[in-house]
Formats: C-alpha cells, structure tokens, sequence
C-alpha cells in the first residue's frame, strides 16, 4: 500500500509584494487547505530552493513542490490554479499555451517585479490561524 501524496509546498520570494500577495490569495481561494509554504529567505525554504536546483539568489521564479517533483514558472502557476475554487480553477487552460511562451512572459513579470509591485523590508509574518502552513 502507498502513502498519501504529501502537502505541495510553495516556497516563494518573502520580500516580493507581488508574491506575498499571491500567497495570500492562494489562501483565500484554495477549495480546501492543500499547500503549504516557505519563503525562499527561510531555512526551509532555502533548503527546499537548493534541492531544486535553483540558488536563492536566483529568486526570479516560485517553486511547487509536489509528491516530491519541483514545478517552476508557469507550470507551478498553473498547478496551483489547480487547486483553487471557481472561476480562479479556470486559470488552468492556459497549459494549451506552449511553454515557451508562457515561461517568457513569467519572466517579464518576475524581471520586473519588485519595480512594478514593491519589496519588503522582511518576510510576511502570517496571521495565527494560517501560521501551520507555513514551514520554519
């Protein structure tokens, strides 16, 4: 008998308003608590970053860890939408777009995000009821 899948784990930019923000809205509109999360400046984070392949320097993408297998770009964005309630969901048609292309236009926006959205002095601290979803 296999084991349930694990938690996926999102380990993002903890400094980015834009990503902190998606962390947000993934919390507001999961179907139901799926994922977990790390800021890419935490230990775990950096470790899980690491193991991806990726140096934390590099922070110009989110990972998705999921049943062990790292997801990045626009492949961890669509497999998070996945997960997300209606009309948000519906964020998953855009895999019939090649990746290519959806990868080039992820980076623009990652390239430019701090510019456009801001940076934080510190990472996002979360509130109580949504702390055991983050990973120290």
């Amino acid at each position: 008998m296999s084991s349930p899948p694990g938690p996926a784990i999102i380990v993002f930019d903890g400094l980015c308003n834009l990503c902190t923000a998606s962390v947000q809205f993934i919390l507001r509109h999961e179907r139901k608590p799926h994922f977990k999360f790390a800021p890419v400046q935490s230990n775990a984070g950096g470790a899980l970053f690491a193991a991806s392949g990726l140096a934390s320097a590099d922070v110009d993408t989110f990972v998705l860890i999921e049943d062990g297998r790292p997801y990045m770009r626009s492949d961890a964005a669509i497999r998070v939408a996945r997960g997300l309630s209606a009309p948000w969901s519906l964020a998953v048609a855009l895999a019939i777009i090649p990746r290519p292309i959806r990868d080039w236009a992820y980076r623009i926006i990652a390239r430019n995000r701090y510019r456009w959205f801001g940076q934080r002095a510190a990472c996002m601290v979360p509130s109580p009821e949504d702390r055991e979803r983050f990973l120290e």
